[in-house]
């Protein structure tokens, strides 16, 4: 799996990279290879996660190579100072072009679904993003529509199920209702902003998938 991690940045603090589909951001309680394993042995170095991609889903991702950078990335995860940007093809069209989500939702543990909540209990947590409409077209007389997502919060699922909730499920989500041709999932990591945790500097990675088309 190596061959096909592709390595964007990489100092004594950081690492950038690419992760495919099918590949855990993560390493599980069952263990095995994930992004983890297969970085640690890339770089030489101990790696330590500090935000989620969904297996099926593919994009640009930031790791530490120490607990020190680990720590003030996470503290600025938590302050919403680090931005993550998606794109995603989504079933319909919004009734605006620009807007913003807001809902709360809640995990089954029990079968791994996330759903939509009308009151805070516990379990629930708030969920908001923006989008903003790319384009739209027709195809097999169904209707799609390409968006860019910005994310405030980062909860389990959280683009998946708020655009379902709203009969919108994204293009290839046999989980939450996408019911059409697509093999996968058309969700992706785009972009990811943050200050670098020595330096300070602003630093900037952007990852758009080949063969998709996000301006119809």
């Amino acid at each position: 799996m190596t061959e096909n991690i592709q390595l964007l940045f990489e100092d004594s603090q950081i690492a950038v990279c690419i992760k495919p589909r099918g590949v855990l951001s993560q390493t599980d309680s069952r263990g095995g290879e994930s992004m983890i394993t297969v970085l640690e042995g890339l770089t030489g170095s101990k790696i330590y996660p500090l935000h989620r991609l969904d297996r099926e889903v593919s994009g640009v991702m930031v790791y530490a190579k120490n607990q020190n950078a680990a720590a003030i990335l996470s503290r600025d995860i938590a302050e919403h100072r680090f931005k993550k940007e998606y794109l995603a093809i989504i079933h319909g069209t919004p009734e605006s072009s620009k807007g913003k989500m807001h809902d709360l939702l809640f995990k089954d543990s029990r079968t791994g679904k996330v759903y939509t909540v009308k009151r805070m209990r516990r379990g629930v947590k708030e969920a908001l993003l923006e989008y903003e409409v790319l384009g739209s077209c027709t195809v097999e007389n169904t209707c799609y529509s390409a968006v860019r997502v910005l994310l405030h919060t980062g909860r389990t699922h959280q683009i998946r199920v708020q655009f379902a909730s709203r009969r919108m499920p994204l293009a290839g989500d046999r989980k939450y209702g996408g019911k059409d041709h697509f093999e996968d999932i058309k969700l992706w990591s785009h972009k990811i902003s943050f200050s670098h945790p020595t330096e300070k500097r602003e630093l900037v990675f952007t990852y758009t998938p080949e063969n998709e088309c996000f301006e119809f």
